[in-house]
């Protein structure tokens, strides 16, 4: 049996009610997340997390296939919401894939065969005797991880929405690849490539039929809180900029 980790975890295994979880301490970012510049989002998620980062669409293959992404820093290695006390920045969405943290739920590959059903799992280096249990001496799930459960089997099915969603946004013709160009007051100028944004010539372009259905499908609505959300670049830039001393505001071109 062969699991492949999420983006971001280590090395998974399927979640046993022997486990003993050693859980995130509260409100504390786990360290994977702390260096992080883009979080995957889900299709619920677009409405929250365009108030406070750009969404974008990440794509491995040219745009074939897509992926939503919620920007977080502006260069490698980067996570401008970590807050000094190593906590996620209190006045700022929280993405679902960071709270799930160090769960997930993930396929498995049998005999080279990807399996249809997915599974809970948890990050290896996370289990250790000194942790939390998740089951009762009954074998019945304690409060902490029937929350953590529940969030867990609600975004996986989430995530099966948003890449719905990328399916029709791609299939329509409505990706374009975008650089973020930016001129800092202080520092030197840099582009942010590799991104995906919806064309909005193109979807009022569309058919009056499709888009109709697009707004029943509840697509539409996420595809304008994504263009909206693309002002947030100037956000990152000052929060940039604040961390190194304070300066005028910059700009961003997208």
């Amino acid at each position: 049996m062969d699991i492949t980790p999420p983006y971001g975890y280590q090395e998974v295994i399927p979640l046993t009610k022997e486990h003993h979880v050693v859980l995130p301490a509260e409100n504390k970012l786990p360290p994977v997340f702390r260096g992080m510049m883009v979080i995957p989002l889900s299709y619920t998620e677009f409405s929250l997390a365009c108030h406070d980062y750009p969404v974008v669409f990440v794509s491995g293959d040219q745009g074939k296939t897509a992926v939503a992404m919620a920007v977080v820093g502006l260069e490698q290695q980067q996570n401008l919401f970590v807050a000094p006390d190593l906590t996620w920045d209190r006045n700022a969405y929280v993405p679902a894939y960071v709270r799930r943290y160090p769960f997930c739920m993930t396929r498995v590959n049998v005999s080279g065969q990807e399996q249809s059903e997915r599974i809970a799992c948890v990050e290896k280096r996370a289990i250790s005797t000194k942790g939390d249990a998740l089951y009762d001496a009954k074998g019945e799930p304690l409060p902490v991880w029937d929350n953590m459960r529940k969030l867990l089997f609600e975004f996986e099915a989430d995530l099966a929405r948003t890449e719905a969603l990328c399916k029709i946004v791609i299939e329509l013709g409505l990706l374009e690849p975008f650089t973020m160009q930016a001129k800092p007051h202080q520092g030197d100028p840099f582009t942010l490539a590799g991104m995906f944004r919806v064309a909005e010539q193109k979807v009022t372009e569309l058919p009056a039929e499709k888009l109709k259905e697009l707004v029943a499908n509840g697509v539409l609505p996420r595809v304008y809180a994504h263009l909206m959300s693309m002002s947030n670049f100037t956000r990152l830039l000052a929060r940039k900029a604040a961390r190194a001393k304070p300066v005028r505001k910059a700009e961003a071109k997208v």
